[in-house]
């Protein structure tokens, strides 16, 4: 019912596509534990690829809407900076690390590349 955004079609359709897969594991309990949320359901991250000392995050908007999204994440970040989709950084593309994570904003339908640099 109501809009696609609404009744979550990109987030299913996502998990359709990209199910979860169980592997066995020792019976001892382990908490829950996940490496990136995101602030806006709007917004998708697609992709974190592993480089030597970073990690390149490729999020977009796909609702078509204007947003504002923070990415958050449990790994030690000491640097994030836009990149293009080469994932070379862009001028002036350097964005503070803030208790909240990293403030994207997105314009409808919006690809973003953020290179996290790492803290070894």
């Amino acid at each position: 019912a109501g809009s696609f955004q609404d009744a979550g079609v990109i987030q299913c359709a996502h998990n359709l596509n990209f199910p979860l897969h169980v592997v066995p594991a020792s019976s001892a309990p382990c908490p829950a534990w996940s490496a990136f949320s995101v602030s806006c359901p709007a917004v998708v991250l697609e992709a974190a690829e592993d480089r030597p000392d970073a990690l390149v995050a490729r999020l977009y908007e796909a609702h078509g809407s204007t947003v504002v999204a923070w990415l958050q994440t449990s790994l030690p970040v000491k640097e994030a900076m836009l990149c293009d989709l080469l994932e070379r950084p862009t001028a002036r593309g350097h964005l503070p690390l803030e208790q909240r994570g990293v403030r994207l904003s997105f314009t409808p339908f919006r690809v973003l590349s953020v290179l996290l640099v790492l803290r070894q």
